[in-house]
C-alpha cells in the first residue's frame, strides 16, 4: 500500500501542530476535569454535564486523531527555499489581472485544509489553481466559471 502524500505549506503544518498541542495540553485535561466533576454529582444517566463533557471528549479525541493523520501524510513544502523561476507552483503567491475588467487579484496556492478565500488562499485542487500551476509570468489562463469562462494574465509569481 502506497501512502499518498498531501501537500501542505509550512504555515499550514505549524497551525495544525499548534492546534494539536492545544488539544492535548489544554482541552484534554480541561475535559477530563469536567468529567470528574460531573461524576461527583451522582447519577450519570440524568447528568447533562456528564454527557456534555463526554461529547466534548469524543469531539476532541476525534480531532486529535484527524490532525495526527493529516500530519502523518503531509508533504510540507517550504516555497521560500525554492529558487523562483517565475513558474507557478504549490505555495506560490500569484498576482493576476482579469483581462476583461483589468481587475487585479492575488492568491496563494495552499493545501486543501488551508484554503481560506477571505485570506486569498486557494486550494491546489481548485479550478483556478489547476489552471495556474506550471504557467509563468506573462501567461494567460482560462478558468471555467459557469456558464462562461474568465481569462486572467499572470503578472507576478512570488515564493514567499
Amino acid at each position: 500500500m502506497t501512502i499518498t502524500r498531501v501537500p501542505m505549506t509550512v504555515r499550514g503544518a505549524e497551525k495544525l501542530r499548534e492546534e494539536l498541542e492545544r488539544l492535548k495540553t489544554v482541552e484534554r485535561p480541561r475535559i477530563i476535569q469536567a468529567i470528574a466533576e460531573a461524576r461527583a454529582h451522582g447519577d450519570l444517566k440524568e447528568n447533562a454535564e456528564y454527557h456534555a463533557a463526554r461529547e466534548a471528549q469524543s469531539f476532541a479525541e476525534g480531532r486529535i486523531m484527524e490532525i495526527e493523520s493529516k500530519l502523518s501524510v503531509a508533504q510540507v513544502i517550504d516555497v521560500t527555499k525554492i529558487d523562483n523561476t517565475g513558474r507557478v507552483i504549490f505555495g506560490a503567491t500569484v498576482s493576476l489581472i482579469k483581462t476583461d475588467t483589468q481587475e487585479s487579484v492575488v492568491y496563494t496556492i495552499v493545501g486543501e485544509d488551508e484554503a481560506d478565500l477571505k485570506e486569498k488562499k486557494i486550494s491546489v485542487t481548485s479550478p483556478i489553481s489547476r489552471a495556474m500551476v506550471g504557467k509563468h509570468v506573462g501567461d494567460s489562463i482560462e478558468v471555467q466559471t459557469s456558464p462562461t469562462s474568465t481569462i486572467y494574465e499572470i503578472t507576478q509569481v512570488e515564493y514567499i
